[in-house]
């Protein structure tokens, strides 16, 4: 299944995908696993994509506004982002990037992200 999730993010990373596929994959079960509750373990495939199954929590600290901390609770920063509504689940899209110098804080969705210096792994989250 791993093999399979490897190959359906390096088509999409190169746009490969329409939405419809993506669809179809997401409907057999082929395109998400369950969300870790942060991405410090993956914070070392800086351009990678992965996708996620995230229930909406606000439960867990953020740091960041659109690139979040790889220790951000991946659940609250997928609400913060607007990536999947409070208590709802959905598939989620995370792409770990450079880490930044300085992340900014916000409230968006509910969820309030603090600022924070430098951190050594970072990431996106977008909905699917």
């Amino acid at each position: 299944m791993k093999v399979i999730q490897e190959l359906i993010a390096y088509f999409d990373r190169r746009g490969k995908l329409s939405p419809e596929q993506i669809g179809k994959l997401l409907k057999q079960g082929l395109l998400a696993s369950e969300a870790p509750q942060n991405l410090v373990a993956l914070g070392h495939h800086i351009g990678q994509t992965f996708y996620f199954r995230v229930r909406g929590q606000e439960v867990g600290s953020v740091w960041g506004t659109d690139v979040y901390t790889g220790d951000s609770a991946l659940a609250a920063a997928a609400v913060h982002a607007g990536a999947v509504p409070l208590g709802e689940t959905g598939v989620v899209k995370v792409t770990i990037v450079e880490p930044l110098q300085q992340y900014r804080g916000s409230t968006r969705n509910g969820i309030t992200s603090y600022p924070y210096g430098p951190y050594n792994t970072a990431y996106q989250v977008d909905a699917v």
